[in-house]
């Protein structure tokens, strides 16, 4: 059984953090008069749907896996399972590395060169604020099987 505070205690939902920062940078960019990333529209367009498109591939791949595995892939209910296959053998956070691909794709696409940089800001806030909770959870819950999974597998990539 579990209680109401078996759950990492992420800031804010991660799809809502990448979509704020991306917005966020966009708005800020049409402000400001941002120049254009000076690509032209073919290879912007290419280049924004090939990250887009490997973006949701990963997510929905990891999604999968959680699925599979029966447990919560919303970082507010509880995990039941700690998935090492797949996508997981080779990144802890692969659903984090398709939001990024995804986030970059999205800002070329809306040819935003500040949604770009601030990709950066909010990887940082992804990893202090959502992240590190979720591993201290998943330390607690988990225990050895856990920290032997950490030690053997990077963070991102």
């Amino acid at each position: 059984m579990t209680t109401p505070k078996d759950h990492p205690g992420v800031i804010a939902p991660p799809p809502l953090i990448f979509l704020g920062f991306l917005l966020g940078g966009w708005g800020l960019g049409h402000l400001v008069g941002e120049p254009d990333l000076g690509l032209s529209d073919p290879w912007r367009r290419g280049l924004a749907l090939s990250g887009i498109v490997v973006g949701i591939v990963i997510e929905g791949w990891a999604a999968g896996l959680f699925r599979r595995a029966r447990t919560a892939i919303q970082p507010w209910k509880p995990s039941t399972a700690l998935i090492r296959s797949g996508l997981y053998r080779f990144s802890r956070n692969p659903i984090y590395v398709g939001f990024g691909i995804t986030y970059l794709g999205l800002s070329v696409g809306l040819n935003s060169p500040m949604a770009l940089a601030l990709v950066v800001p909010c990887l940082f806030v992804v990893d202090r604020y959502v992240i590190q909770r979720e591993e201290r959870y998943l330390e607690a819950r988990f225990g050895a099987d856990y920290l032997d999974y950490k030690m053997s597998v990077r963070r991102w990539l």
